[in-house]
């Protein structure tokens, strides 16, 4: 069975080494000083490898079920909800005027990692109730938040967002589900939802699901759409659990992976639903959870990396096969280990230097949260609102790369459900999919967010890369680090010219190419990452550390990065240049 281990050596140096986060004047960081975040960590760590690592397979094998209209999850996940809920762990960053410890989005982050590496299905519980209560938070009633919030930080009550029907994914103004309004100031919302996560279950007393639908006679087309409370369960005035609702789980999809997580067909027949927000507004509310939930995602895609590798450094180690052909490593056996083989040494760095380097952006986008939200700092706000798209494509599109090269490590035996890692490569397959498909982060990145306030945030993040590379120019040992970064940047901004260029002329142009784009830019930015641990590094050996190697390792699997991962930016800019014409030559009916 795979196992997990949390990295926290690796978090701690992230948060304190290379983004300084006890040293920043964002509120509520000077309380992250080392030895508490290493008490927190610790704690987080062990509930992960010890508690829900072991339910990972459980979940997969076992899958839910629905009976009699009731959803079971598999065994010992109510057990494991429990601990997770008497731990206080949903409501980690979240407001303690709720009931929560109001603790910043990076540390949250850190130990969401843990918990999602350890068991994606199940961690999708408490983290689509943690976006829900975000999105009433931000957009609900002074009464909504005080009927619903502080249940649900606890998970006393869970969460789901609907946005899906059978006839409309992508594109919601197509959506069919009615909000007919009542006397009373509620609505009866009526219509089918599919592939909601975590729909209902039996780990929590009632179900809080924000359901986009059409109120009648308003605008057509998404400008018609808004967003609605509906419980499971209604909920009385005094704020305990009342009658059923009209919601029912009209089945539980049959998934590739995150068999452990309820992923239901949602039937609403006159369902009281409460508005959210402003009428017609819905997806400015809903896309307060969704921007939540694609960093979210972006975690699920590196965490499940993080995991595969650990198992597959494992098994490198102990699996005997072949001799190393400079000479035998292990002469007293049959066969050396498999790690001693430079393609085995390959495959292994990639996993490595992906899953360092997209932890680091990981934790700067959350870094660059917490600005935005606790020190109000529009830049900041700004510059995560033009990285979300790429945190969510880049990191999940790697990540399950990344599995699938983790389960080659072991051969045949990856292939078969013995060693488990195939688990780990379905379970990241659908983070590519789920709170809109890659393509769609590619064409919102290239389509609005690159001239979002006049280009203003991309431009920001240009000078960001040359600022670090000036400042470092002098810096004995980092020239080998900033001047393929620089290189790479040059490569982004003239991929940027190019759409500038020739997309006005034609848009297919840009289309065709912000695929490679969204790839193009993860790679500038796990490169800034890996430039900005290799400084870190670098000032810990030249201060003095009981830790040497430590640091020597960030140093030698950075140097890997930029020179092995950093120049396929070249490549996604001569496909860029190449535009549309190769995309859209052939006819709908030649293929």
């Amino acid at each position: 069975m795979p196992t997990y281990t949390a990295p926290t050596k690796d978090m701690a140096f992230l948060m304190h080494d290379v983004l300084k986060a006890h040293e920043s004047d964002i509120p509520g960081y000077a309380e992250l000083d080392p030895s508490f975040t290493s008490a927190v960590l610790e704690e987080a760590g062990k509930l992960a490898s010890e508690v829900l690592t072991p339910l990972n397979v459980v979940g997969d094998h076992e899958g839910c079920r629905l009976e009699n209209g009731v959803v079971y999850t598999p065994t010992g996940f109510k057990q494991a909800f429990e601990q997770m809920k008497e731990g206080g762990w949903p409501g980690l960053d979240m407001p303690e005027e709720f009931g929560g410890q109001n603790m910043p989005v990076l540390l949250g982050t850190a130990v969401g990692e843990m918990f999602s590496a350890a068991n994606q299905a199940f961690t999708m519980y408490q983290g689509l109730t943690h976006g829900a209560a975000s999105a009433i938070l931000a957009h609900g009633t002074d009464e909504q938040k005080a009927t619903y919030l502080p249940r649900m930080v606890s998970c006393e009550w869970t969460g789901t967002m609907n946005l899906t029907e059978p006839h409309c994914g992508t594109d919601l103004g197509l959506m069919r589900t009615k909000a007919e309004p009542q006397e009373d100031g509620s609505y009866r919302i009526s219509g089918q939802k599919i592939f909601i996560s975590a729909g209902d279950h039996d780990m929590s007393e009632n179900v809080i699901h924000l359901v986009l639908a059409k109120i009648p006679g308003g605008p057509e087309g998404i400008k018609g759409v808004s967003l609605f409370i509906v419980p499971k369960f209604n909920v009385n005035a005094d704020g305990s659990t009342g009658s059923r609702n009209g919601v029912s789980v009209g089945n539980i999809e049959k998934k590739m992976g995150i068999h452990g997580n309820s992923t239901c067909v949602m039937n609403y027949d006159a369902a009281t639903g409460y508005l959210l927000g402003d009428m017609h507004k819905g997806m400015r509310a809903m896309f307060t959870m969704m921007n939540e939930a694609r960093l979210g995602v972006a975690m699920q895609g590196m965490a499940q990396a993080e995991a595969a590798y650990q198992n597959a450094v494992d098994y490198a180690k102990d699996r005997l096969q072949g001799r190393d052909v400079t000479g035998a490593k292990n002469p007293d056996g049959p066969a050396d280990p498999l790690i001693v083989h430079p393609d085995i040494r390959r495959s292994l760095m990639d996993q490595k230097s992906f899953v360092e380097g997209g932890r680091a952006f990981l934790y700067w986008g959350a870094q660059l949260i917490d600005a935005a939200h606790r020190a109000k700092d529009t830049d900041a706000d700004g510059l995560v609102s033009l990285l979300t798209p790429v945190l969510k494509g880049f990191l999940t599109d790697q990540g399950y790369d990344m599995t699938v090269l983790a389960q080659q490590i072991y051969g045949g035996h990856g292939y078969i459900e013995e060693h488990g890692m195939s688990q780990f490569t379905r379970d990241a397959r659908i983070a590519m999919i789920y709170e809109g498909a890659n393509g769609v982060q590619a064409l919102d990145l290239v389509g609005r967010k690159l001239a979002q306030d006049g280009g203003k945030h991309v431009m920001a993040f240009f000078d960001l890369v040359k600022d670090f590379c000036k400042e470092n120019s002098e810096v004995e040992g980092m020239a080998e680090f900033t001047e393929p970064l620089k290189s790479a940047s040059k490569h982004l901004q003239t991929a940027g010219m190019y759409f500038m260029q020739n997309g006005m002329k034609n848009p297919n142009h840009a289309l065709a190419g912000s695929y490679d784009f969204m790839h193009l830019f993860g790679h500038v930015c796990v490169g800034l990452m890996w430039a900005r641990m290799a400084r870190a590094a670098l000032d810990a050996l030249a201060n003095g550390t009981d830790d040497a190697a430590f640091y020597e390792t960030k140093l030698t699997t950075a140097r890997y990065y930029m020179v092995r991962r950093l120049p396929a930016c070249a490549m996604h800019l001569a496909r860029i240049e190449s535009g549309a014409d190769p995309v859209m030559a052939l006819a709908a009916e030649a293929f």
